[in-house]
């Protein structure tokens, strides 16, 4: 998918972007405290119900062989709402997953660090 946007545009994608094995930037990236959840999944490669989930070591252990645990080849997307990136952590939870066009899509709420 990626790489049909980047066509004539003279752009090389780099996958990974960051040069490293991506199962152990994934557990470095919780362990430093990032904190997200799964929004969109594809269908093809993960059941839906991890969409919504809390994406941490848990998450990392349920993932079937072959899925990138970074995402890298599409299979989900994440909300990141904390980190050593943040100044403030955005409280969120899942909320209602809805299936379209073969993918699991779940809304976040926001919760009380946004009132």
């Amino acid at each position: 998918y990626r790489c049909g946007l980047l066509e004539d545009t003279g752009i090389e994608p780099l996958f990974p972007l960051w040069g490293r094995p991506t199962a152990a930037l994934a557990r470095e990236m919780v362990d430093a405290g990032l904190e997200a959840h799964l929004t969109c999944v594809d269908l093809r490669v993960l059941d839906a119900s991890f969409a919504g989930a809390r994406y941490d070591h848990a998450l990392l252990d349920r993932l079937p062989a072959g899925v990138d645990p970074c995402g890298e080849n599409g299979e989900f997307h994440t909300f990141v709402s904390a980190g050593p990136m943040f100044d403030t952590a955005l409280s969120v939870r899942p909320g209602t997953v809805e299936t379209r066009d073969g993918f699991a899509v779940a809304d976040l709420t926001p919760g009380a660090s946004w009132a």
